[in-house]
């Protein structure tokens, strides 16, 4: 496997204990960026092998609270791209996440459920949000974010920072420019709010690049556990004075009635499994 760090392992992997204060000390919640980070060369060929996602996505999302393109799984992403990933993957590259967050025994996803290549073109948004909580196929903990840009020579005024913002979503304490080799780090929590809501306002032909990571553990702290919001998907927030208040609080309460309805359900099927004898069970199941 290539190495695509400018310093040796050794090194690398003490750069998370060095940095591990500063990343769960930071605000509004557990983050850290690094600047031109990987070799620059081979940044250079994954970012020369990036499709036009306009042809070439899976997921073309475009609503109220985003206009954005994605790709799922490794089949769409070239040969390097997919080079790159298994290092974000390899053991190596997991202990500095662990050694940087506090978390340990992160799981990888060979998937890429929601990560892989992302692209924002001119008109491309990604109102704050926090992410889905639970990996869609086996259920394990969603817990780290590792986004790597790849927009060359990008400018402010493109807009597309990328912005964390406080639980009471009054402020946003960080903006994060999505330069060339630039990687940011976050711990995924409900409550992590983030996204890129300016406008992308760069030259046609131009977009917003950037390869989505993210990590997994079996459980997380219970004291990040939100009652109703075990298990959600992507939960949009509005930003005060910026946003419709109204039309985000509308989609918050039909999202918990949600919650709620299928946590009841689960909790009926529980019962009555518990006390129907096994052949009435099994019964009910073939009716399914």
């Amino acid at each position: 496997m290539k190495n695509y760090l400018k310093q040796d392992e050794a090194s690398f992997i003490q750069l998370g204990k060095d940095k591990h204060e500063e990343y769960i000390t930071a605000s509004p919640f557990p983050s850290g960026y690094f600047e031109n980070f990987f070799d620059e060369k081979m940044l250079d060929e994954i970012l020369d092998e990036f499709p036009d996602l306009k042809s070439k996505a899976d997921y073309n999302f475009k609503n109220a609270n985003e206009n954005k393109l994605a790709t799922k799984g490794e089949y769409k992403l070239s040969p390097k791209a997919r080079d790159f990933i298994r290092f974000l993957n390899s053991q190596v590259f997991l202990d500095f996440l662990s050694n940087l967050t506090g978390i340990e025994n992160l799981i990888p996803d060979p998937t890429l459920a929601g990560g892989g290549y992302h692209e924002l073109k001119p008109g491309g948004f990604l109102k704050i949000h926090s992410d889905f909580n639970k990996h869609p196929d086996n259920k394990l903990d969603r817990r780290i974010n590792v986004l790597v840009y790849l927009n060359k020579n990008w400018k402010t005024e493109y807009g597309g920072q990328f912005e964390l913002w406080n639980e009471s979503m009054t402020e946003c304490v960080k903006k994060i420019e999505p330069n060339f080799n630039t990687m940011a780090i976050f711990s995924t929590t409900s409550k992590s709010y983030h996204g890129n809501p300016r406008i992308i306002k760069c030259d046609e032909g131009n977009s917003r690049k950037s390869i989505a990571m993210y990590y997994y553990t079996n459980g997380r702290p219970q004291h990040e556990v939100e009652e109703f919001l075990e298990d959600h998907s992507t939960i949009f927030k509005a930003r005060e004075n910026l946003d419709d208040l109204k039309e985000t609080e509308k989609y918050l309460q039909e999202k918990l009635v949600r919650a709620k309805k299928e946590k009841n359900r689960i909790l009926i099927i529980h019962f009555f499994k518990n006390i129907a004898p096994p052949f009435i069970w099994s019964l009910v199941k073939r009716r399914k």
